[in-house]
């Protein structure tokens, strides 16, 4: 069952941008973190968006991951020219996803994925 935010905060009337499909038919992302500092860390990634959530799949070393287990609340930008949406949200993660595991033991990186549970979208058109 999908969240309320996409059912009243995903589409812009008149003929405007509808976030979730944006997000259905899109797969490269910049994901945004706060490093210890404070700072922000930008890392463009492919994701997949499974009808509630954004899911992209990690390393345990990148800088994504790490500032994202310190410091869950994160943010998504999907482009394409001038049109976007924003998304704010809330990372978790899943280590034990039997179905990732299998790819990943391809790769000697330990991998994990980071799901990103929106809390308030933007769509920009």
């Amino acid at each position: 069952m999908p969240r309320s935010i996409w059912r009243t905060g995903s589409s812009v009337p008149d003929g405007g941008l509808d976030a979730e499909k944006w997000l259905r038919e899109h797969n490269l992302c910049a994901l945004a973190t706060g490093r210890r500092d404070g700072s922000p860390q930008l890392s463009l990634v492919s994701y997949a968006y499974d009808g509630e959530d954004i899911v992209i799949s990690t390393a345990t070393d990148r800088p994504k991951w790490l500032n994202s287990r310190r410091q869950p609340r994160v943010a998504v930008l999907v482009q394409d020219g001038r049109q976007y949406v924003l998304v704010y949200g809330r990372a978790e993660y899943i280590e034990s996803d039997p179905e990732r595991l299998a790819v990943a033991e391809l790769n000697a990186e330990k991998r994990v994925i980071l799901r990103v549970i929106p809390e308030k979208i933007v769509p920009h058109s």
